[in-house]
């Protein structure tokens, strides 16, 4: 199975400042927006969970398919967001 990840440097005012697919899986037209759909579903669950708990870094906050959405919060509510398959956690234990 190809491997395939994305990571996103999301602003306080969610608006995109970085972007980037590691991996190998082949593009899909169909699969063109995907991870932005995800990563924006995700911004809810989030949103909620930075302002209820003390912890910076939010584990597996939102699920798609095969795919798993972790977030580190930076104190100024910059949003680093890793998307990656639960068989790739060892990208999650490196970042």
């Amino acid at each position: 199975m190809a491997s395939m990840a994305c990571f996103v440097i999301m602003s306080k005012n969610d608006i995109p400042i970085y972007e980037a697919e590691v991996g190998s899986a082949p593009k899909r037209e169909d699969q063109a927006y995907q991870h932005q759909f995800i990563l924006h579903a995700a911004l809810d669950v989030v949103q909620d969970l930075a302002w209820a708990t003390n912890t910076m870094f939010l584990k597996s906050v939102d699920r798609f398919d095969d795919l798993v959405v972790s977030v580190y919060v930076t104190a100024g509510h910059i949003l680093l967001i890793l998307r990656y398959r639960p068989s790739e956690s060892i990208l999650v234990e490196w970042w």
